[in-house]
């Protein structure tokens, strides 16, 4: 698909490694945005209907002149939508707003827990995937209780699990748990969302010694423990930098700099709590 890796998902679809994100890019941007990154190279979009841009995410990637079959798209169910028939309105309206006829990977966005819907929303979400309209199905956010209700009730296991993950918030029995179980794990905010992390002395040394950015290493990083990563960026020469992360390797003195700057502190809600 392109020069960036893949990973292969547990019912064997595969699924670059890196992708873009673009969360908080308004719908008339996200045209543009999306096409800039395209043409970088990236061949994984990953929007939600939360972010109110699927139109123009759709847009862009049609811009694209690329074959759909070319490109990995995924969208998600926002938490007001759960619910096995909402579900399944929500989701024709996902893919109009697209202007596709099939994902290639639909999320739970948040188990929000206190609906109490997940399980049926899964029960929809099995059915899509049934019909070969989303060519793989996941979570969002969910926490180790929340997947073992979702093995309990259903025979199909979670192909991927989208979490907050940046060296701050390493994720490290979560991950495991994704392993035991055959779960890949996508990261998202990468990048720390502006909240100073790029700033960080350790990610500035590696850096250096490196001869790239920080975001280059927070994102190189991500991908040696194995995850798939959606770096979100608007400007056109960070999405560019953002997808070389390929022609260097940190070694296990810059992993072990990396792996002392988690504190465990969040940037996203706490998905036991939201609703």
């Amino acid at each position: 698909m392109s020069r960036t890796p893949a990973v292969t998902l547990n019912n064997g679809v595969s699924m670059p490694q890196l992708g873009f994100g673009v969360f908080q890019v308004p719908d008339a941007e996200a045209e543009t945005t999306v096409a800039t990154a395209i043409e970088a190279g990236y061949r994984s979009i990953d929007t939600a209907t939360l972010y109110q841009n699927e139109a123009g995410t759709g847009r862009g990637i049609a811009a694209s002149g690329l074959p759909r079959e070319e490109l990995f798209v995924t969208t998600k169910l926002w938490n007001t939508d759960q619910g096995y028939d909402s579900t399944l309105r929500a989701f024709d309206t996902s893919l109009a707003e697209l202007g596709m006829d099939y994902v290639d990977l639909y999320l739970i966005h948040w188990p929000a827990p206190a609906r109490g819907s997940y399980v049926d929303t899964w029960r929809a979400f099995e059915r899509i995937h049934s019909e070969g309209r989303a060519k793989a199905i996941g979570v969002s956010n969910f926490q180790p209780a929340h997947l073992q209700r979702l093995f309990e009730a259903s025979g199909i296991v979670p192909a991927v699990n989208q979490i907050e993950l940046h060296p701050r918030l390493q994720q490290a029995e979560l991950r495991e748990f994704h392993a035991a179980n055959g779960i890949a794990t996508e990261a998202w905010g990468p990048l720390g969302r502006g909240k100073g992390l790029l700033d960080d002395p350790a990610l500035t040394r590696v850096a250096g010694k490196h001869g790239v950015s920080p975001a280059q290493v927070a994102l190189r990083w991500s991908v040696q423990l194995g995850t798939i990563v959606i770096p979100k960026s608007v400007t056109p020469s960070r999405i560019r930098e953002n997808i070389h992360v390929f022609g260097f390797k940190l070694d296990e003195e810059d992993m072990a700099a990396i792996a002392d700057m988690h504190t465990g502190v969040r940037i996203g809600p706490d998905p036991d709590t939201l609703s």
